[in-house]
C-alpha cells in the first residue's frame, strides 16, 4: 500500500469516524444557530438585526480562513491543522455558551468559524489519505450525507434543546463531541507528506482580505447599499485581488490555487462547484418566502414540505459516490444538474393551491438530482490536483461551496427587494438556470484528465 492508498486497515475506520464525527458537529451547529436567533436576541436584550451578526461573523471567518489553513495543512501537515480546528471550535464553543452579551457572542463566533475554517479546509484531503483510491468516491459519498442529515436535523435538535434548556447549551454541547473527536483523531489519524516551502503570512493574510471583500461586496448588492458603498468594496476587492496576483506570482504553490485553476479539470469542477451551490441556495432562500407569501404556510408546514429536499439528497449522495467510482465525473455531475434544473422548473409551475404531495415530489427530485452532483464532483476536485495539493484543493472546495452561497443569497436579497411580488418566483427560475449552466460547465471538462494517484 502506498503512502496515498489509505491509512492501515486497523485504524482507517477510527480516522474516519472522527473525520465525519468533527464534520457533522460543525455543520450542526450552524444550522442549529438560525433557529435560536430570536432566543438569543431575546436573552441578550439585542436588536434583533443586530443579531443576524451571530450568523454573520461565522460565516466569514470560516470563508476568509479556509484557503490559508489549507495551505497550512499542505506545510505543517493536514493532522496537525484539524486537530487544531477542533480545539478552537470546542474553545470557542465554550466561548460562546459564556458569552453576555451580543458583541462577546460575535466574537466567539468568530472564533468558532476559523475552527469550523481549520476542519473543512482538510476534511477531504485528510479522507483522500485515509481511504484507498478506489473506495474514495463512496466515502466522499458519506461525507456528502453527513452534512445533507446534519443540516436536515439542525433546526429540530435546536427546537428539542430549546424546549429543556437555554440556548448556550446548544453550543455546550459541542464541547464533550469535540473532546471524543480530539481523542480519537491523535491516535488514528495519518501523517501526512509535508510540503518543503515556508508559509507566507503576508500572502495568507492578502488571500483572506480578498476573499472577504469579494464577499462583502455582494452582501453589499444584496442588501442594497449606497452605490458608494459597494464601489468602496468592490474597488478594495480589485485592490487587495491585484496585490494578490502580484504576491503569487513569486509561489510555485499559491494559496489562491492559480495553479490548478489554470488547468481545464480542476478550473472547470471549481465553476460547476460554484454555480450549483448558487442554484441551491437560491431555491432554499427563496421557497420559504413563496411557500409563506405565496401559500399562507406556516413555519412548521413549510419546515415539513421542505424536507425531502436534504433527505432524498443524503440517500442519493453515497449512491452517487458508488457510481462516481466507475463512471466519469462529467457525466454524473451534469445529469444530476440536469434533474436539479428540470425539479427547480417544476416548483416555479406550481398550482394556485398546491398539495403538500405537489411540493414534496418537486422537492425529491431537486435533492435527488443535487445528491448525484455533489459526491463526483467533489472526488473529481480532489483528485484533479496532485497529492501534494490536496490541501488546496480541499480548502477550494469548502471556498466555491460557500461563495456560490453567498453568491445565490445576494441574488434572491436583490430579488426580493427589487420586486418583491414576483421575486421568490424570479429566484428560482434563477436557481433553474444556475443548475442547467452548472451542467453545461460539467460537460466541458474532460474526460478521465488530471486524476493523480
Amino acid at each position: 500500500m502506498t503512502a496515498f492508498d489509505g491509512t492501515h486497515a486497523g485504524r482507517r475506520r477510527w480516522a474516519l469516524a472522527t473525520v465525519l464525527l468533527t464534520l457533522g458537529v460543525a455543520v450542526l451547529d450552524s444550522s442549529a444557530t438560525n433557529v435560536a436567533l430570536p432566543s438569543i436576541a431575546a436573552t441578550l436584550r439585542a436588536n434583533p438585526s443586530h443579531a443576524i451578526w451571530v450568523i454573520n461573523a461565522f460565516q466569514l471567518a470560516q470563508l476568509v480562513a479556509l484557503l490559508p489553513l489549507a495551505a497550512l495543512g499542505e506545510i505543517h501537515g493536514y493532522r496537525r491543522v484539524y486537530l487544531g480546528g477542533v480545539v478552537t471550535f470546542a474553545l470557542a464553543s465554550l466561548g460562546c455558551g459564556l458569552a453576555e452579551s451580543l458583541p462577546q457572542l460575535a466574537l466567539a463566533r468568530l472564533a468558532q468559524g476559523v475552527g469550523s475554517a481549520g476542519i473543512l479546509s482538510v476534511n477531504l484531503a485528510l479522507i483522500r489519505h485515509i481511504v484507498p483510491r478506489d473506495r474514495l468516491g463512496r466515502t466522499i459519498g458519506m461525507n456528502a450525507m453527513v452534512v445533507a442529515i446534519a443540516s436536515t436535523i439542525g433546526p429540530s435538535y435546536a427546537g428539542l434543546v430549546l424546549g429543556f434548556a437555554s440556548w448556550p447549551w446548544l453550543f455546550a454541547l459541542n464541547v464533550p463531541l469535540c473532546a471524543l473527536s480530539f481523542m480519537v483523531g491523535v491516535r488514528n489519524l495519518p501523517q501526512t507528506t509535508r510540503a518543503a516551502r515556508r508559509y507566507d503570512w503576508v500572502e495568507a493574510l492578502t488571500t483572506a482580505t480578498t476573499v472577504g471583500l469579494t464577499v462583502m461586496t455582494l452582501v453589499a448588492v444584496g442588501q442594497g447599499l449606497a452605490l458608494t458603498a459597494i464601489a468602496a468594496f468592490a474597488v478594495a476587492a480589485m485592490a487587495a485581488m491585484t496585490l494578490l496576483l502580484r504576491r503569487m506570482s513569486y509561489h510555485a504553490a499559491p494559496m489562491l490555487p492559480l495553479d490548478l485553476l489554470r488547468t481545464g479539470a480542476f478550473g472547470l469542477t471549481v465553476a460547476t462547484s460554484v454555480a450549483s451551490f448558487a442554484a441551491q441556495m437560491m431555491a432554499l432562500t427563496a421557497l420559504p418566502f413563496l411557500f409563506h407569501d405565496g401559500f399562507g404556510f406556516s413555519p412548521g408546514l413549510i419546515g415539513l414540505v421542505m424536507a425531502p429536499w436534504p433527505l432524498t439528497l443524503a440517500v442519493a449522495a453515497p449512491l452517487a459516490g458508488r457510481l462516481a467510482d466507475s463512471i466519469p465525473a462529467s457525466w454524473l455531475c451534469a445529469s444530476g444538474l440536469a434533474i436539479l434544473a428540470v425539479g427547480l422548473l417544476t416548483l416555479g409551475h406550481l398550482p394556485d393551491h398546491p398539495a403538500i404531495w405537489d411540493i414534496g415530489w418537486r422537492m425529491a427530485v431537486c435533492g435527488a438530482g443535487f445528491g448525484l452532483f455533489q459526491t463526483p464532483n467533489n472526488r473529481a476536485l480532489v483528485l484533479a490536483a496532485p497529492a501534494s495539493r490536496s490541501g488546496a484543493a480541499s480548502g477550494m472546495m469548502s471556498t466555491a461551496r460557500l461563495f456560490g452561497q453567498s453568491m445565490g443569497a445576494a441574488v434572491v436579497a436583490l430579488l426580493l427587494r427589487l420586486v418583491p411580488e414576483t421575486g421568490p418566483m424570479l429566484a428560482i427560475v434563477a436557481a433553474g438556470a444556475f443548475a442547467a449552466l452548472g451542467a453545461l460547465l460539467s460537460l466541458l471538462r474532460p474526460r478521465g484528465s488530471a486524476e493523480h494517484q
